[in-house]
């Protein structure tokens, strides 16, 4: 009898140690309580995000190409039509992911709480497919979106990716749409390409499953750096947008210098130097 007490507070004890190295259950997923969220693999979870860092989508210029056929392919899958997953790929600061935040809140405009934006961090692709079994149980839309997204020559986290994109078993949940930013258009660098089509004896084969990935998304949208023209535009939009008081050849000119400083013309450079002029003349970007 002792003998057996004793197993069975050691099996006791075992339980309890296994519980506490267990991982805690998942948050509950409350895709009602908000517009926007955040995903996070550890605890598993979604973080409402009540307001959402974005610019208007009339204030983004240079790009009405990209604006035009990503709306349309968010509006006829908010509407419950199908719709391709999309990469936008291109220079920094070209508006890409400003863009997806733009027209996620467009759509919301037209058709009130339709469509839930979840942000997933690069780092957490792994955790994909637990988020997607959790969104595929949601009646609501969701845009599930990664910004800055690439993969490095030992990261093999892709093929988690690649997987829930098209090719799974049970395949991209159908409220589901997946939208990423990159400054790279096949998601990996040119060096790692090259690299293993110099090394491999069958190159192309190498390469297939790495590039392939990029195939998934149906929809390729790119951008690129701005001229002298389309970069005057977009900040003649903010400064009006904002109402600030300067004249239109000194906001030219001091935009010049400004670019020049940073050696390049794109729409992030145009928003810090909206927000260098604003707060030099007082006024704020509300």
């Amino acid at each position: 009898m002792t003998q057996e007490t004793d197993l069975s507070a050691l099996l006791g004890r075992i339980a309890d140690a296994l519980d506490r190295l267990a991982p805690p259950p998942p948050r509950a997923t409350q895709l009602d309580a908000a517009d926007a969220f955040i995903w996070h693999a550890q605890p598993e979870g979604l973080e409402p995000v009540l307001k959402v860092n974005r610019i208007d989508v009339a204030l983004l210029q240079g790009i009405t190409a990209q604006r035009d056929t990503l709306l349309d392919n968010t509006r006829r899958f908010a509407k419950g039509l199908p719709a391709n997953n999309a990469l936008l790929w291109g220079a920094r600061g070209t508006g890409k992911s400003s863009l997806v935040k733009a027209v996620h809140a467009t759509i919301n405009e037209e058709m009130p709480h339709v469509l839930a934006l979840v942000e997933i961090h690069r780092e957490d692709i792994p955790s994909l497919p637990r988020l997607l079994t959790l969104l595929r149980d949601s009646s609501r839309r969701v845009l599930l979106f990664c910004d800055d997204l690439s993969f490095d020559a030992a990261d093999e986290s892709y093929k988690s990716l690649k997987a829930v994109l098209e090719g799974g078993v049970e395949g991209r949940p159908t409220n589901v749409v997946f939208y990423a930013t990159s400054n790279r258009r096949h998601l990996m660098s040119r060096d790692m390409i090259e690299n293993e089509r110099a090394t491999a004896i069958h190159p192309g084969e190498t390469t297939e499953e790495k590039v392939s990935l990029s195939d998934r998304f149906g929809l390729w949208l790119g951008f690129h750096n701005l001229d002298q023209e389309t970069f005057f535009a977009i900040i003649e939009g903010y400064a009006k947008a904002f109402e600030l008081p300067i004249a239109l050849d000194d906001l030219h000119a001091q935009a010049i210098e400004w670019s020049m400083g940073r050696g390049a013309r794109s729409g992030r450079v145009a928003w810090q130097f909206i927000q260098d002029v604003a707060g030099r003349l007082g006024k704020t970007l509300g």
